[in-house]
């Protein structure tokens, strides 16, 4: 009768502590394991930006004016794009069909580019009422450039920035100022020095620099 009962006993106690390790919670959960309400992340531990952080590019560095460059005839031989940047204004010019050699380049004072001679685009662009010409000691004009140089095949580039020009509005050196200002190519080379406009001939392209091109 000893043996029956005994075996009776510790078959109950078994039960009993598979019982009580079965209610406890399993910390080392397995792949299959259900994950609680609790060891989910909350709105209060999840990264937030600062209030005050700034994007990496500011506006500036990347709004721009783009315009078309016309010949007398009215056809397109270029474009220019104008972009403003920490210490000036960029100028990045393409043209085609352009004679061999270099050719002055300066903006005008006056959106207008009625063809074929553009005088309607007026004088330099001249705020300060300086002289013109790089390298006259009275000069530049604001809207004083260097000069573009054609290659062989007629096909000429510029990139250069200017720090006597903005795009900012509101400013008296702004190119986007009430009626616009324009870019116009010469026929000769500008010699940096003789006023009013370095002796580079007639503008034979030009176009407006205006808000919303």
């Amino acid at each position: 009768m000893r043996k029956p009962i005994l075996s009776l006993l510790l078959s109950a106690a078994a039960v009993v502590a598979m019982t009580g390790c079965g209610s406890g919670n399993n910390k080392n959960a397995g792949p299959n394991s259900t994950v609680t309400p609790e060891a989910l992340p909350t709105a209060a531990t999840a990264p937030s930006a600062s209030p005050g952080a700034t994007p990496s590019a500011s506006p500036s560095s990347s709004s721009g004016v783009e315009i078309e460059l016309k010949n007398g005839e009215g056809s397109v031989i270029g474009t220019a794009r104008f972009t403003q940047e920490n210490k000036g204004v960029r100028i990045q010019v393409q043209a085609t069909k352009l004679a061999p050699g270099e050719h002055g380049l300066h903006v005008h004072e006056s959106g207008v580019c009625a063809g074929p001679d553009f005088k309607t685009a007026g004088g330099h662009f001249n705020p300060n009422s300086n002289l013109h010409g790089m390298e006259n000691p009275q000069g530049p004009h604001v809207g004083d450039l260097p000069n573009l140089k054609a290659e062989a095949n007629g096909e000429a580039k510029l990139d250069t920035v200017s720090e006597a020009f903005t795009l900012e509005k509101d400013k008296p050196n702004s190119l986007l100022k009430q009626g616009g200002t324009s870019l116009v190519i010469h026929e000769k080379q500008d010699d940096m020095k003789s006023d009013p406009a370095g002796n580079s001939g007639n503008r034979i392209a030009c176009g407006t620099i205006s808000e919303g091109k």
